[in-house]
């Protein structure tokens, strides 16, 4: 059985999570890091967690049983929040659909997390994190001007474009089923968060100050002042120093005159301008120039892999990361006042609070025995 000590805003508060991979369970991870208490509902079979668990309870159940449906649903109605990634319409075939839920638990805020969305003519399709940004516009922007675009890790879509508006979603509606008394379905699409993400490069291209050329923008590695340069050693340092103050200071600092370089916005200048830092930031190795730039407002910055940056000062002071077990774990965020959670939190053994949460529902010991 786990055992975890619920500090933070959302302590109080039960979060159901049915097993997923991605941005589904790492949403739930962030509810409990604020202090939800975070069940996990997983099959049986699966392997240990990820830390994207940590400070969860976990329990089995074989949701094709219907006592073990009917063991959740009583669960459901001790709950404030149920999250589940699957494809639109599995719930509702499992018997545990968003209508079945909300009759069972009227305030309960139910939130749906797909890449797709729970309509449209994709709707059902499989995809990944690649395929949501493809279409939104945003993979089609990212590498450089005559190379294939770069998939962004998951980051983008998974996470920024899913579990954050999946996360704001739920806490919403979490205020108003407070105050009115009644729950909610939110539907997290990636596909919507994404594309709500690029509203600042609509807006620059409406202005006329964005093209759809790879390269050839402000954020986008057209911009000398705002792109990543090889050093000496073959590792790089990233530049981004818009404003004419921090560039000031980058030209300084490099021993670049004023003259040499050129207007800074002046892109017709650019090309030449990408091959004069080019030269200057290969004549050091990386930790060198970062030496030169350290805690300055040059906004110049070297570029760490994993684990260097567990290293950085700025971060060890910050206690970012924390080697427990075999992971090293990010520190929960955002950071609260008030007290500070268990950190990390202990990542849960799939099952272990099974028959716990099953008699705390009122399922009887030959239901429990059953189903564990």
């Amino acid at each position: 059985m786990s055992t975890v000590h619920q500090t933070g805003p959302l302590a109080g508060c039960r979060v159901i999570e049915l097993a997923g991979i991605g941005p589904g369970p790492y949403c739930a991870h962030l509810l409990a890091d604020m202090g939800a208490e975070v069940i996990i509902v997983d099959r049986p079979g699966a392997g240990p967690y990820p830390i994207d668990a940590r400070g969860k309870k976990s329990m089995i159940l074989d949701l094709r049983k219907p006592e073990a449906v009917e063991a959740l649903l009583k669960l459901v109605e001790t709950a404030d929040v149920l999250t589940e990634g699957y494809r639109p319409g599995v719930t509702e075939r499992l018997g545990i659909g968003p209508d079945v839920c909300l009759k069972r638990n009227p305030k309960l805020v139910y939130g749906r997390m797909t890449g797709w969305g729970q309509e449209g003519p994709w709707s059902k399709v499989a995809g990944h994190d690649i395929n949501y940004l493809s279409i939104t516009g945003f993979l089609g922007m990212t590498g450089r001007r005559r190379e294939a675009p770069m998939p962004p890790l998951n980051l983008v879509g998974d996470y920024g474009g899913g579990s954050m508006f999946l996360a704001m979603g739920i806490l919403a509606s979490m205020l108003k089923a407070k105050t009115t008394g009644k729950g909610e379905v939110v539907d997290a699409a990636i596909i919507d968060g994404v594309a709500s993400m690029m509203g600042m490069f609509n807006s620059l291209k409406g202005f006329g100050l964005w093209t759809t050329d790879r390269e050839d923008n402000l954020l986008d590695g057209g911009a000398p002042f705002y792109r990543c340069y090889e050093t000496s050693d073959k590792e790089y340092m990233a530049v981004g120093c818009i404003e004419p103050q921090f560039f000031a200071l980058m030209l300084e600092i490099t021993g670049i005159s004023p003259e040499d370089y050129g207007h800074q916005n002046d892109k017709s200048l650019w090309p030449r301008q990408h091959e004069l830092l080019e030269k200057v930031f290969a004549l050091k190795t990386r930790d060198e120039w970062a030496d030169l730039f350290d805690a300055t407002d040059a906004c110049v910055s070297p570029v760490l892999n994993m684990e260097e940056a567990q290293e950085h000062p700025h971060n060890k002071a910050r206690n970012s990361h924390i080697k427990s077990g075999n992971f090293v774990h990010p520190h929960p965020a955002p950071r609260f006042g008030g007290a500070t959670p268990e950190y990390p939190a202990p990542i849960p053994k799939r099952g272990a609070d099974t028959a716990s949460l099953l008699k705390s529902v009122g399922c009887s010991e030959d239901i429990i025995k059953s189903l564990t």
